[in-house]
Protein backbone atom coordinates (compact mmCIF):
# COMPACT_ATOMS: atom_id res chain seq x y z
CA UNK A 1 0.00 0.00 0.00
CA UNK A 2 1.12 3.53 -0.82
CA UNK A 3 1.59 5.89 2.04
CA UNK A 4 -1.28 8.36 2.56
CA UNK A 5 0.65 11.53 2.09
CA UNK A 6 1.50 13.82 -0.79
CA UNK A 7 4.18 16.11 -1.81
CA UNK A 8 3.55 19.68 -0.58
CA UNK A 9 3.80 21.20 -4.07
CA UNK A 10 1.50 18.63 -5.59
CA UNK A 11 -1.13 19.20 -2.95
CA UNK A 12 -1.02 22.96 -3.50
CA UNK A 13 -1.81 22.58 -7.26
CA UNK A 14 -4.88 20.41 -6.88
CA UNK A 15 -8.12 22.07 -8.46
CA UNK A 16 -6.39 24.98 -10.26
CA UNK A 17 -7.33 23.71 -13.72
CA UNK A 18 -11.01 23.94 -12.84
CA UNK A 19 -10.66 27.53 -11.74
CA UNK A 20 -8.79 28.41 -14.91
CA UNK A 21 -11.48 26.68 -16.97
CA UNK A 22 -14.19 28.63 -15.19
CA UNK A 23 -12.40 31.90 -15.89
CA UNK A 24 -11.96 31.01 -19.54
CA UNK A 25 -15.64 30.03 -19.79
CA UNK A 26 -16.67 33.34 -18.23
CA UNK A 27 -14.50 35.25 -20.68
CA UNK A 28 -15.91 33.26 -23.57
CA UNK A 29 -19.45 33.90 -22.38
CA UNK A 30 -18.72 37.59 -22.03
CA UNK A 31 -17.24 37.68 -25.52
CA UNK A 32 -20.23 35.78 -26.84
CA UNK A 33 -22.58 38.23 -25.20
CA UNK A 34 -20.66 41.14 -26.63
CA UNK A 35 -20.68 39.58 -30.09
CA UNK A 36 -24.39 38.91 -29.70
CA UNK A 37 -24.98 42.51 -28.66
CA UNK A 38 -22.87 43.72 -31.56
CA UNK A 39 -24.92 41.55 -33.88
CA UNK A 40 -28.10 43.01 -32.46
CA UNK A 41 -26.78 46.52 -33.00
CA UNK A 42 -25.75 45.65 -36.56
CA UNK A 43 -29.20 44.17 -37.23
CA UNK A 44 -30.91 47.21 -35.75
CA UNK A 45 -28.71 49.46 -37.84
CA UNK A 46 -29.58 47.56 -41.03
CA UNK A 47 -33.25 47.73 -40.13
CA UNK A 48 -32.93 51.45 -39.53
CA UNK A 49 -31.21 52.01 -42.88
CA UNK A 50 -33.82 50.03 -44.79
CA UNK A 51 -36.66 51.81 -43.03
CA UNK A 52 -35.09 55.21 -43.62
CA UNK A 53 -34.46 54.52 -47.31
CA UNK A 54 -38.09 53.52 -47.67
CA UNK A 55 -39.23 56.64 -45.84
CA UNK A 56 -36.97 58.91 -47.91
CA UNK A 57 -38.22 57.38 -51.16
CA UNK A 58 -41.80 57.81 -49.97
CA UNK A 59 -41.09 61.47 -49.22
CA UNK A 60 -39.70 61.96 -52.73
CA UNK A 61 -42.72 60.14 -54.13
CA UNK A 62 -45.02 62.58 -52.32
CA UNK A 63 -43.06 65.39 -53.98
CA UNK A 64 -43.41 63.76 -57.40
CA UNK A 65 -47.15 63.35 -56.93
CA UNK A 66 -47.45 66.98 -55.89
CA UNK A 67 -45.55 68.11 -59.00
CA UNK A 68 -47.66 65.91 -61.25
CA UNK A 69 -50.77 67.27 -59.57
CA UNK A 70 -49.63 70.81 -60.40
CA UNK A 71 -48.97 69.71 -63.98
CA UNK A 72 -52.47 68.26 -64.30
CA UNK A 73 -53.95 71.46 -62.84
CA UNK A 74 -52.05 73.57 -65.40
CA UNK A 75 -53.21 71.35 -68.23
CA UNK A 76 -56.77 71.47 -66.91
CA UNK A 77 -56.53 75.26 -66.77
CA UNK A 78 -55.61 75.37 -70.46
CA UNK A 79 -58.52 73.06 -71.23
CA UNK A 80 -60.90 75.36 -69.36
CA UNK A 81 -59.57 78.34 -71.31
CA UNK A 82 -60.25 76.58 -74.61
CA UNK A 83 -63.74 75.66 -73.39
CA UNK A 84 -64.34 79.33 -72.50
CA UNK A 85 -63.18 80.34 -75.99
CA UNK A 86 -65.72 77.96 -77.51
CA UNK A 87 -68.47 79.25 -75.25
CA UNK A 88 -67.85 82.90 -76.06
CA UNK A 89 -67.81 82.00 -79.76
CA UNK A 90 -71.12 80.17 -79.40
CA UNK A 91 -72.42 83.27 -77.66
CA UNK A 92 -71.57 85.61 -80.52
CA UNK A 93 -72.97 83.09 -82.99
CA UNK A 94 -76.23 82.96 -81.04
CA UNK A 95 -76.52 86.76 -81.02
CA UNK A 96 -75.64 86.71 -84.73
CA UNK A 97 -78.45 84.24 -85.40
CA UNK A 98 -80.91 86.32 -83.36
CA UNK A 99 -80.06 89.51 -85.27
CA UNK A 100 -80.14 87.72 -88.62
CA UNK A 101 -83.57 86.30 -87.87
CA UNK A 102 -84.92 89.75 -87.03
CA UNK A 103 -83.43 91.28 -90.19
CA UNK A 104 -84.76 88.49 -92.40
CA UNK A 105 -88.18 88.84 -90.80
CA UNK A 106 -88.21 92.56 -91.65
CA UNK A 107 -86.87 91.92 -95.15
CA UNK A 108 -83.93 94.24 -94.67
CA UNK A 109 -82.45 93.15 -96.99
CA UNK A 110 -85.01 90.75 -98.44
CA UNK A 111 -84.13 87.06 -98.68
CA UNK A 112 -85.11 86.86 -102.37
CA UNK A 113 -82.52 89.53 -103.23
CA UNK A 114 -79.80 87.58 -101.48
CA UNK A 115 -80.88 84.45 -103.32
CA UNK A 116 -80.90 86.24 -106.68
CA UNK A 117 -77.46 87.80 -106.25
CA UNK A 118 -75.59 85.05 -104.38
CA UNK A 119 -77.49 81.83 -104.93
CA UNK A 120 -80.55 80.03 -103.62
CA UNK A 121 -78.63 78.33 -100.80
CA UNK A 122 -77.59 81.63 -99.28
CA UNK A 123 -81.10 83.02 -99.62
CA UNK A 124 -82.59 79.94 -97.94
CA UNK A 125 -80.07 80.06 -95.12
CA UNK A 126 -80.84 83.70 -94.52
CA UNK A 127 -84.59 83.07 -94.47
CA UNK A 128 -84.27 80.07 -92.12
CA UNK A 129 -82.74 82.31 -89.44
CA UNK A 130 -86.21 83.73 -88.75
CA UNK A 131 -86.83 80.79 -86.40
CA UNK A 132 -83.75 81.67 -84.32
CA UNK A 133 -84.91 85.19 -83.47
CA UNK A 134 -85.61 85.34 -79.75
CA UNK A 135 -84.45 81.94 -78.39
CA UNK A 136 -80.89 82.40 -79.64
CA UNK A 137 -80.66 85.88 -78.17
CA UNK A 138 -81.89 84.65 -74.78
CA UNK A 139 -79.34 81.83 -74.83
CA UNK A 140 -76.45 84.28 -75.28
CA UNK A 141 -77.66 87.07 -73.00
CA UNK A 142 -75.61 87.96 -69.93
CA UNK A 143 -78.10 85.99 -67.84
CA UNK A 144 -78.41 83.10 -70.29
CA UNK A 145 -77.17 79.54 -70.17
CA UNK A 146 -74.02 80.16 -72.18
CA UNK A 147 -72.98 83.05 -69.95
CA UNK A 148 -73.61 80.90 -66.86
CA UNK A 149 -71.45 78.11 -68.24
CA UNK A 150 -68.69 80.60 -69.05
CA UNK A 151 -68.84 82.02 -65.52
CA UNK A 152 -68.64 78.51 -64.05
CA UNK A 153 -65.45 77.78 -66.00
CA UNK A 154 -64.00 81.12 -64.96
CA UNK A 155 -64.80 80.39 -61.29
CA UNK A 156 -62.97 77.07 -61.49
CA UNK A 157 -59.77 78.55 -62.94
CA UNK A 158 -59.85 81.66 -60.76
CA UNK A 159 -60.90 80.31 -57.39
CA UNK A 160 -60.73 76.51 -57.25
CA UNK A 161 -57.52 75.90 -59.17
CA UNK A 162 -55.76 78.81 -57.48
CA UNK A 163 -56.65 77.57 -54.00
CA UNK A 164 -55.64 73.98 -54.78
CA UNK A 165 -52.30 74.99 -56.32
CA UNK A 166 -51.34 77.18 -53.37
CA UNK A 167 -52.39 74.43 -50.95
CA UNK A 168 -50.29 71.84 -52.76
CA UNK A 169 -47.21 74.06 -52.82
CA UNK A 170 -47.53 75.29 -49.24
CA UNK A 171 -48.49 71.91 -47.79
CA UNK A 172 -45.86 69.76 -49.51
CA UNK A 173 -43.32 69.81 -46.60
CA UNK A 174 -46.03 68.75 -44.13
CA UNK A 175 -47.31 65.99 -46.41
CA UNK A 176 -43.77 64.75 -47.05
CA UNK A 177 -42.94 64.61 -43.34
CA UNK A 178 -46.23 62.89 -42.51
CA UNK A 179 -45.56 60.24 -45.18
CA UNK A 180 -42.08 59.52 -43.81
CA UNK A 181 -43.43 59.28 -40.25
CA UNK A 182 -46.10 56.85 -41.41
CA UNK A 183 -43.58 54.65 -43.24
CA UNK A 184 -41.36 54.51 -40.14
CA UNK A 185 -44.41 53.63 -38.02
CA UNK A 186 -45.11 50.66 -40.31
CA UNK A 187 -41.48 49.56 -40.04
CA UNK A 188 -41.48 49.91 -36.23
CA UNK A 189 -44.97 48.74 -35.20
CA UNK A 190 -43.76 47.99 -31.66
CA UNK A 191 -42.41 51.51 -31.09
CA UNK A 192 -44.18 53.97 -28.81
CA UNK A 193 -41.96 56.80 -27.70
CA UNK A 194 -44.29 57.66 -24.81
CA UNK A 195 -43.42 54.42 -23.08
CA UNK A 196 -39.77 55.49 -23.15
CA UNK A 197 -40.75 58.78 -21.54
CA UNK A 198 -42.83 57.26 -18.75
CA UNK A 199 -46.13 58.34 -20.36
CA UNK A 200 -49.13 56.10 -21.03
CA UNK A 201 -48.87 54.20 -24.29
CA UNK A 202 -50.42 56.06 -27.20
CA UNK A 203 -50.66 59.32 -25.27
CA UNK A 204 -50.29 62.60 -27.06
CA UNK A 205 -49.27 66.02 -25.97
CA UNK A 206 -49.21 69.56 -27.29
CA UNK A 207 -45.60 69.02 -28.27
CA UNK A 208 -46.70 66.61 -30.99
CA UNK A 209 -48.71 69.26 -32.83
CA UNK A 210 -45.86 70.68 -34.97
CA UNK A 211 -45.39 67.31 -36.70
CA UNK A 212 -48.99 66.83 -37.77
CA UNK A 213 -50.11 67.40 -41.33
CA UNK A 214 -52.05 70.45 -40.26
CA UNK A 215 -48.99 72.17 -38.75
CA UNK A 216 -48.32 75.76 -39.63
CA UNK A 217 -45.93 76.47 -42.48
CA UNK A 218 -43.65 78.49 -40.22
CA UNK A 219 -43.31 75.68 -37.66
CA UNK A 220 -42.77 73.15 -40.41
CA UNK A 221 -40.04 75.30 -41.95
CA UNK A 222 -38.21 75.29 -38.61
CA UNK A 223 -38.59 71.53 -38.44
CA UNK A 224 -37.11 71.14 -41.91
CA UNK A 225 -34.15 73.29 -40.93
CA UNK A 226 -33.51 70.98 -37.98
CA UNK A 227 -34.40 73.53 -35.31
CA UNK A 228 -37.30 71.46 -33.94
CA UNK A 229 -36.43 67.77 -33.40
CA UNK A 230 -39.40 65.48 -33.99
CA UNK A 231 -38.73 62.95 -31.25
CA UNK A 232 -40.62 61.37 -28.44
CA UNK A 233 -44.00 63.07 -28.23
CA UNK A 234 -47.09 61.31 -29.46
CA UNK A 235 -45.15 58.33 -30.83
CA UNK A 236 -43.34 60.37 -33.51
CA UNK A 237 -39.90 59.40 -34.71
CA UNK A 238 -36.79 61.52 -34.38
CA UNK A 239 -36.20 62.58 -37.98
CA UNK A 240 -34.74 65.80 -39.35
CA UNK A 241 -34.87 66.96 -42.96
CA UNK A 242 -31.74 68.71 -44.20
CA UNK A 243 -30.38 70.05 -47.50
CA UNK A 244 -33.94 70.59 -48.71
CA UNK A 245 -33.98 72.10 -52.22
CA UNK A 246 -37.78 72.38 -52.42
CA UNK A 247 -38.03 76.02 -51.22
CA UNK A 248 -37.84 78.18 -54.33
CA UNK A 249 -37.90 75.30 -56.81
CA UNK A 250 -41.32 76.38 -58.10
CA UNK A 251 -42.76 79.87 -58.26
CA UNK A 252 -45.99 81.61 -59.18
CA UNK A 253 -46.25 83.30 -62.59
CA UNK A 254 -48.75 85.85 -63.86
CA UNK A 255 -50.99 84.01 -66.29
CA UNK A 256 -51.72 86.96 -68.58
CA UNK A 257 -47.98 87.44 -69.14
CA UNK A 258 -46.72 83.88 -69.39
CA UNK A 259 -49.69 81.80 -70.57
CA UNK A 260 -51.12 84.21 -73.12
CA UNK A 261 -49.09 83.01 -76.09
CA UNK A 262 -49.41 79.37 -75.09
CA UNK A 263 -53.20 79.59 -74.89
CA UNK A 264 -53.30 81.26 -78.30
CA UNK A 265 -51.18 78.45 -79.79
CA UNK A 266 -53.52 75.81 -78.35
CA UNK A 267 -56.60 77.69 -79.57
CA UNK A 268 -55.22 77.56 -83.12
CA UNK A 269 -55.60 73.78 -83.03
CA UNK A 270 -59.39 74.16 -83.07
CA UNK A 271 -60.96 75.13 -86.38
CA UNK A 272 -64.11 76.40 -84.66
CA UNK A 273 -62.02 79.23 -83.21
CA UNK A 274 -60.40 80.22 -86.51
CA UNK A 275 -61.24 83.58 -88.12
CA UNK A 276 -64.59 83.36 -89.89
CA UNK A 277 -63.87 85.60 -92.87
CA UNK A 278 -65.60 84.79 -96.13
CA UNK A 279 -66.48 87.08 -99.04
CA UNK A 280 -68.87 86.10 -101.84
CA UNK A 281 -69.26 88.21 -105.00
CA UNK A 282 -72.19 88.23 -107.37
CA UNK A 283 -71.34 87.25 -110.96
CA UNK A 284 -72.76 90.32 -112.73
CA UNK A 285 -71.13 93.60 -113.63
CA UNK A 286 -72.88 96.43 -111.79
CA UNK A 287 -71.43 99.68 -113.12
CA UNK A 288 -69.36 100.50 -116.18
CA UNK A 289 -67.24 102.88 -114.11
CA UNK A 290 -65.90 99.96 -112.07
CA UNK A 291 -66.53 96.74 -114.00
CA UNK A 292 -64.12 94.82 -111.79
CA UNK A 293 -66.29 95.38 -108.69
CA UNK A 294 -69.36 93.33 -107.75
CA UNK A 295 -72.01 93.18 -105.07
CA UNK A 296 -70.51 91.41 -102.05
CA UNK A 297 -71.75 89.26 -99.19
CA UNK A 298 -69.22 89.56 -96.38
CA UNK A 299 -69.12 87.17 -93.43
CA UNK A 300 -66.70 88.25 -90.71
CA UNK A 301 -65.93 86.75 -87.32
CA UNK A 302 -63.08 86.35 -84.87
CA UNK A 303 -62.42 84.94 -81.40
CA UNK A 304 -59.68 86.72 -79.48
CA UNK A 305 -57.99 86.75 -76.12
CA UNK A 306 -56.88 90.20 -75.02
CA UNK A 307 -53.65 91.20 -73.29
CA UNK A 308 -55.13 90.37 -69.87
CA UNK A 309 -56.27 86.92 -70.92
CA UNK A 310 -59.98 87.72 -71.31
CA UNK A 311 -61.92 86.23 -74.20
CA UNK A 312 -64.24 87.96 -76.66
CA UNK A 313 -65.91 87.00 -79.90
CA UNK A 314 -67.62 89.01 -82.65
CA UNK A 315 -69.55 87.77 -85.69
CA UNK A 316 -71.12 89.89 -88.43
CA UNK A 317 -72.55 89.58 -91.93
CA UNK A 318 -73.45 92.36 -94.36
CA UNK A 319 -74.66 92.78 -97.91
CA UNK A 320 -72.53 95.43 -99.61
CA UNK A 321 -74.44 96.77 -102.59
CA UNK A 322 -72.23 98.44 -105.20
CA UNK A 323 -73.27 102.02 -105.88
CA UNK A 324 -71.88 104.82 -108.02
CA UNK A 325 -72.40 108.58 -108.27
CA UNK A 326 -70.62 111.54 -109.78
CA UNK A 327 -69.37 112.88 -106.46
CA UNK A 328 -67.44 109.92 -105.05
CA UNK A 329 -67.56 107.33 -107.83
CA UNK A 330 -68.03 103.65 -106.98
CA UNK A 331 -68.62 102.73 -103.33
CA UNK A 332 -70.27 100.01 -101.25
CA UNK A 333 -73.51 100.70 -99.45
CA UNK A 334 -73.63 98.34 -96.45
CA UNK A 335 -76.82 96.58 -95.37
CA UNK A 336 -76.31 94.83 -92.02
CA UNK A 337 -77.74 91.33 -92.00
CA UNK A 338 -76.42 89.84 -88.73
CA UNK A 339 -74.23 90.79 -85.80
CA UNK A 340 -73.22 89.63 -82.34
CA UNK A 341 -70.45 90.58 -79.93
CA UNK A 342 -69.68 89.00 -76.55
CA UNK A 343 -66.92 90.66 -74.51
CA UNK A 344 -66.00 89.34 -71.06
CA UNK A 345 -64.66 92.50 -69.39
CA UNK A 346 -65.27 96.25 -69.39
CA UNK A 347 -63.11 98.26 -71.73
CA UNK A 348 -62.72 95.59 -74.40
CA UNK A 349 -62.98 96.73 -78.03
CA UNK A 350 -64.21 94.50 -80.86
CA UNK A 351 -60.99 94.91 -82.82
CA UNK A 352 -62.74 96.27 -85.91
CA UNK A 353 -64.01 99.64 -87.17
CA UNK A 354 -67.25 100.82 -85.59
CA UNK A 355 -69.05 103.87 -84.18
CA UNK A 356 -71.12 104.10 -81.02
CA UNK A 357 -74.13 105.96 -82.45
CA UNK A 358 -74.82 104.55 -85.91
CA UNK A 359 -78.30 105.54 -87.27
CA UNK A 360 -81.04 102.94 -87.18
CA UNK A 361 -81.77 103.57 -90.86
CA UNK A 362 -80.66 105.92 -93.63
CA UNK A 363 -84.00 106.96 -95.02
CA UNK A 364 -83.31 110.57 -94.10
CA UNK A 365 -79.71 110.80 -95.33
CA UNK A 366 -77.32 109.26 -97.80
CA UNK A 367 -75.20 106.42 -96.47
CA UNK A 368 -72.05 107.64 -98.21
CA UNK A 369 -72.54 111.19 -96.96
CA UNK A 370 -72.94 110.07 -93.35
CA UNK A 371 -69.85 107.87 -93.64
CA UNK A 372 -67.74 110.73 -94.98
CA UNK A 373 -68.95 113.13 -92.29
CA UNK A 374 -69.11 110.89 -89.19
CA UNK A 375 -66.56 108.10 -89.72
CA UNK A 376 -63.25 107.25 -91.32
CA UNK A 377 -64.50 104.07 -92.99
CA UNK A 378 -63.20 103.05 -96.38
CA UNK A 379 -66.32 102.25 -98.42
CA UNK A 380 -64.42 102.13 -101.69
CA UNK A 381 -61.82 99.41 -101.12
CA UNK A 382 -62.43 98.27 -97.54
CA UNK A 383 -63.38 94.69 -96.76
CA UNK A 384 -64.92 95.00 -93.26
CA UNK A 385 -68.49 95.24 -91.95
CA UNK A 386 -68.21 98.51 -89.98
CA UNK A 387 -71.95 99.18 -89.79
CA UNK A 388 -72.65 95.63 -88.58
CA UNK A 389 -69.78 96.04 -86.10
CA UNK A 390 -71.51 99.14 -84.77
CA UNK A 391 -74.75 97.21 -84.36
CA UNK A 392 -72.86 94.48 -82.52
CA UNK A 393 -71.28 96.99 -80.15
CA UNK A 394 -74.65 98.55 -79.44
CA UNK A 395 -76.21 95.14 -78.66
CA UNK A 396 -73.26 93.59 -76.86
CA UNK A 397 -73.81 91.12 -74.04
CA UNK A 398 -70.92 91.34 -71.59
CA UNK A 399 -70.16 88.13 -69.73
CA UNK A 400 -68.21 87.86 -66.49
CA UNK A 401 -64.59 86.78 -66.79
CA UNK A 402 -61.39 87.34 -64.86
CA UNK A 403 -58.71 86.53 -67.40
CA UNK A 404 -55.76 84.19 -66.99
CA UNK A 405 -54.96 83.55 -63.31
CA UNK A 406 -51.57 82.92 -61.72
CA UNK A 407 -50.10 79.45 -61.99
CA UNK A 408 -47.05 77.57 -60.73
CA UNK A 409 -44.14 76.38 -62.81
CA UNK A 410 -40.49 75.48 -62.28
CA UNK A 411 -38.41 78.50 -61.32
CA UNK A 412 -35.38 79.51 -63.37
CA UNK A 413 -33.12 78.35 -60.55
CA UNK A 414 -34.69 74.91 -60.81
CA UNK A 415 -33.64 74.21 -64.38
CA UNK A 416 -31.62 71.16 -63.26
CA UNK A 417 -34.89 69.26 -63.34
CA UNK A 418 -34.43 67.66 -59.91
CA UNK A 419 -34.87 68.61 -56.28
CA UNK A 420 -34.62 66.59 -53.11
CA UNK A 421 -33.56 66.37 -49.51
CA UNK A 422 -31.46 64.48 -46.98
CA UNK A 423 -33.17 62.98 -43.94
CA UNK A 424 -31.51 61.96 -40.67
CA UNK A 425 -33.10 59.36 -38.41
CA UNK A 426 -32.18 58.79 -34.76
CA UNK A 427 -33.66 55.80 -32.95
CA UNK A 428 -32.79 53.86 -29.76
CA UNK A 429 -31.15 50.52 -30.46
CA UNK A 430 -30.10 47.54 -28.33
CA UNK A 431 -28.18 48.16 -25.12
CA UNK A 432 -29.47 51.75 -25.06
CA UNK A 433 -27.36 52.74 -28.07
CA UNK A 434 -28.80 55.69 -30.05
CA UNK A 435 -28.48 54.73 -33.70
CA UNK A 436 -28.28 57.42 -36.38
CA UNK A 437 -28.65 56.95 -40.12
CA UNK A 438 -28.95 59.24 -43.13
CA UNK A 439 -30.64 58.81 -46.46
CA UNK A 440 -31.44 61.08 -49.41
CA UNK A 441 -33.97 61.11 -52.22
CA UNK A 442 -34.78 63.23 -55.23
CA UNK A 443 -37.75 64.07 -57.39
CA UNK A 444 -36.77 64.48 -61.03
CA UNK A 445 -38.33 65.20 -64.42
CA UNK A 446 -37.92 62.59 -67.16
CA UNK A 447 -40.06 61.85 -70.18
CA UNK A 448 -41.14 58.21 -70.50
CA UNK A 449 -40.20 58.38 -74.19
CA UNK A 450 -37.98 60.76 -76.19
CA UNK A 451 -39.65 63.63 -78.00
CA UNK A 452 -40.57 62.95 -81.59
CA UNK A 453 -38.72 66.06 -82.75
CA UNK A 454 -35.51 64.96 -81.06
CA UNK A 455 -35.27 67.96 -78.75
CA UNK A 456 -34.62 67.75 -75.03
CA UNK A 457 -37.50 68.99 -72.92
CA UNK A 458 -36.74 71.15 -69.90
CA UNK A 459 -38.43 70.36 -66.60
CA UNK A 460 -41.88 71.93 -66.45
CA UNK A 461 -45.24 71.76 -64.72
CA UNK A 462 -47.31 71.09 -67.83
CA UNK A 463 -46.24 67.48 -68.33
CA UNK A 464 -46.75 64.98 -65.47
CA UNK A 465 -43.38 63.28 -65.89
CA UNK A 466 -42.05 63.67 -62.34
CA UNK A 467 -40.56 60.59 -60.67
CA UNK A 468 -38.73 59.68 -57.46
CA UNK A 469 -35.36 58.04 -56.74
CA UNK A 470 -32.88 57.50 -53.92
CA UNK A 471 -29.55 59.30 -54.12
CA UNK A 472 -26.35 59.31 -52.10
CA UNK A 473 -26.71 61.32 -48.88
CA UNK A 474 -25.24 64.76 -49.33
CA UNK A 475 -25.94 64.89 -53.06
CA UNK A 476 -28.39 67.74 -52.60
CA UNK A 477 -25.90 69.78 -50.60
CA UNK A 478 -23.13 69.25 -53.15
CA UNK A 479 -25.41 70.22 -56.05
CA UNK A 480 -26.32 73.42 -54.27
CA UNK A 481 -22.74 74.23 -53.30
CA UNK A 482 -23.31 73.69 -49.58
CA UNK A 483 -20.59 72.29 -47.28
Amino acid sequence: MKPRFCVRVQCAQSGQALVLGMLLAALASLALLRYFAAGQVAGAKARQLHALDTAAYSGALVQARAMNMLAYLNRAQIAHQIAMAHLVTLGSWALYADAQGRQAGRGNPPAYLIAMLFGAAHGAAYQSAVAAAGPAGALASRDGELAAAYAAHDDVVQRVFGAVQHEVVAGLPDARLAAMQQVLAHNYPEWDANVHQGLPAGASSAASAPATVGASIATQAESIAGAVPQFGAGGLFDITVRDDSWPGFVRAYAGHRQLHGFVQDVARLYGFLDPRDHTLQSPWVVDERCPWLRHELRRRGTTQIDAYGRWQSIDTESFHALRSNRWIGCYFREYSMAWGWVPSAPGQAPGAAYVEDAPEDFSAQDFWRWVSEATNWDIHAGDANPLANSRAVAGRQRWRGGGLPTYFDVAQSGDTGAFGFTVEFRHPGPEGVLLTSRSAAQTFFARPQPRADGFEEAANLFHPYWQARLVWPGAEASERGLP
